[in-house]
């Protein structure tokens, strides 16, 4: 396949701008760039699909721009339904230096990573009116989706202003660095075809630009929220472990689709998957595939074998074997209990909340359905001490098959 028929195949096409698009991605290396404001100081996984897109390109030869918005990030890109809070200048350089590091580590080092604040630092605002604003239509941006949604609510003038310098960003890159293709999610199209009508009348050129589909689970959320949360690219905020937990589980009707979105697998070897994933449901090839792609690619081989052992180890129940590191990343999301002094197991499962009584504590106990890092408990009046801990800290209680609870030895 040519890279369009790939991109198509694998269901990254939206929105397209330019008849000749397929010729230019199946041609000559162009220069393209892929944005993003920085509103955390980490990217997430949603973020990732586009991003996975972007590098797919630059497989392919084209040469990458990675646009971090430290300039619009000042402004924020108008939400649905009200406005976004707006973050402190420090805050927002720790939020660049995150994101900066980020992408360029995706991508080996070998992507040229901007800040739209460079070309914005000094830009007179009666300058900006007079070399950008004369060129766009007030009607044209009140028919911008977004904008129109916003109408009766009510909208800023900043935030109405967004997509004029969003658009502005491309005229420059083009104007400065050559760059004729903007790839986005589709929820950025208004301000693309901003950027092309800029082009357009400023330069009497044509730009190229194509969207990729928003990524969803089965229910129509956003791919990559967990309970609400996003699932950070960066380890310290989520872990290869959380990471290899929520793609192992992911919907089985959907895992195909999310293997040709964010891997590099060929299609031969995706097909090979699907074919797995049809007929013997319960290895979970695919998923596994999906976790492995993604994890190995974001934090390296090392990380994706790490939580491969720490999940491995809570199935078998060989909690003693995981390093206190390991436990952390892998009860994170876990409330932790404080174990003040020496206590009695029975104690333990009552004072904490696991058992709701003495007798239910005696009773899961005599059925073997209590353990402590991974040895189960047979002995009632069994007492919990310091040594009986993981590095002398932690104390994993498992109730049942499933249920963990993490204990903390505090002097």
């Amino acid at each position: 396949m040519t890279l369009f028929e790939d991109l198509q195949w694998r269901g990254l096409i939206k929105d397209v701008a330019g008849e000749d698009l397929a010729d230019k991605l199946n041609g000559e290396p162009i220069t393209f760039y892929w944005g993003t404001d920085p509103t955390a100081d980490s990217l997430h996984l949603g973020h990732y699909s586009s991003l996975v897109t972007a590098k797919r390109l630059a497989k392919a030869g084209h040469h990458p721009i990675l646009l971090c918005g430290g300039a619009t990030g000042l402004i924020g890109d108008p939400r649905p339904t009200a406005e976004r809070e707006i973050i402190s200048k420090e805050q927002l350089a720790k939020n660049l230096e995150g994101i900066q590091a980020q992408v360029s580590r995706i991508f080996d080092g070998k992507a040229e990573v901007v800040n739209n604040y460079d070309w914005f630092r000094g830009y007179e605002v009666t300058d900006f009116l007079r070399d950008v604003g004369k060129y766009i239509n007030i009607n044209y941006m009140l028919d911008k989706d977004i904008i129109r949604r916003r109408l009766d609510t009510g909208i800023t003038f900043a935030e109405f202003t967004y997509t004029l310098i969003q658009g502005y960003d491309f005229l420059w890159l083009y104007e400065n660095k050559g760059c004729i293709l903007q790839a986005q999610g589709s929820d950025q199209w208004g301000n693309i075809t901003t950027g092309l009508e800029l082009i357009k009348k400023r330069t009497g050129q044509d730009a190229y630009a194509f969207t990729m589909p928003l990524v969803l689970d089965k229910y129509g959320n956003k791919f990559g929220k967990s309970e609400g949360n996003a699932l950070w690219l960066d380890r310290n905020k989520t872990s290869s472990y959380e990471l290899y937990q929520y793609l192992i589980n992911v919907d089985d009707e959907m895992v195909i689709s999310y293997l040709k979105i964010f891997t590099f697998l060929s299609r031969e070897e995706i097909e090979r998957l699907e074919k797995s994933n049809q007929e013997m449901p319960h290895l979970r090839e695919a998923h596994k595939a999906l976790a492995r792609e993604i994890i190995t690619d974001l934090h390296g081989e090392d990380a994706y074998l790490e939580a491969v052992k720490i999940s491995e180890s809570l199935f078998q129940g060989d909690i003693a074997s995981l390093s206190e590191k390991q436990i952390e990343d892998a009860f994170r999301g876990l409330e932790p209990f404080y174990i003040q002094k020496d206590i009695s197991i029975v104690d333990l499962l009552v004072d904490f909340g696991i058992c709701s009584s003495k007798r239910e504590a005696r009773d899961f106990i005599s059925n073997g359905s209590i353990s402590l890092n991974g040895i189960k408990i047979e002995d009632s009046t069994f007492f919990v001490t310091k040594n009986d801990c993981i590095g002398q800290k932690y104390a994993v209680i498992r109730r049942g098959k499933k249920k963990y609870y993490i204990g903390v030895y505090a002097d």
